[in-house]
């Protein structure tokens, strides 16, 4: 019976200082939710909140200097920096003190990253094609920084609900985006059961000789894909 490490995809190498950069996030984000909720002192936010930045300007970087960039690092940043969105924003949505967030926004935020996670999977799994993050996505993302500022600086209104509609604006702009571009892959990958049927020989030979088949590509795509589409 197969080992659950030999059922999943290789990776690469898990534990590097990039990784660790970007792991730091989902730690550095809970204070942070704290804070906010109870709104707390500006310095420690603002201290956190940068140290946040510094590890996701940093850790792709490192990878780089280091050469050890995997598909696990694919994954874990963006998912990383997800994590830290969707949390800081449900904070600032039912935190019982002002100002906060309408629960609207939340949802365009939770919808949108579901709907395009899940099409991307499904799309990594049907052809085998990983979709790259959009500028639109970049720019929405940039705006929900600066409206999440705005509020930790208490803002006025005005400048708050600007803020506020250019996020919404971009993060539906954005969805559209990846929607047609999920479109375009479907129309041109096959569907799965037009795929040429594997060589039965070459099969039988392995499962004879003892070894074990490479991980199929479109299965490491799925996982690189969960990563990057969510960005």
């Amino acid at each position: 019976m197969p080992s659950l490490t030999s059922a999943l995809p290789n990776l690469g190498r898990f534990w590097t200082i990039a990784n660790v950069l970007s792991l730091s996030r989902f730690v550095l984000v809970l204070p942070i939710a704290v804070l906010l909720w109870q709104d707390g002192s500006l310095g420690w936010l603002l201290g956190l909140t940068i140290a946040v930045i510094l590890t996701d300007w940093f850790d792709g970087r490192v990878a780089r200097w280091t050469r050890t960039v995997s598909e696990w690092g694919k994954v874990i940043d963006p998912v990383s920096d997800k994590f830290a969105a969707i949390l800081t924003v449900s904070v600032l949505t039912f935190r019982p003190v002002e100002p906060q967030l309408p629960l609207w926004f939340l949802g365009v935020i939770l919808g949108r990253d579901v709907l395009i996670l899940a099409g991307g999977a499904w799309i990594a799994r049907r052809s085998g094609t990983v979709l790259m993050s959009a500028w639109a996505g970049k720019a929405a993302s940039l705006w929900l920084a600066l409206t999440v500022v705005s509020i930790i600086l208490k803002a006025d209104p005005p400048v708050l609900n600007v803020c506020l509609w250019m996020a919404t604006g971009l993060f539906v702009f954005s969805f559209g985006v990846y929607l047609v571009r999920y479109l375009n892959a479907v129309r041109r990958s096959p569907p799965p059961d037009a795929q040429p049927p594997a060589n039965n020989g070459s099969a039988s030979g392995d499962a004879a000789s003892g070894a074990s088949a490479p991980p199929d590509p479109s299965v490491r795509a799925t996982f690189a894909d969960v990563g990057r589409a969510a960005r």
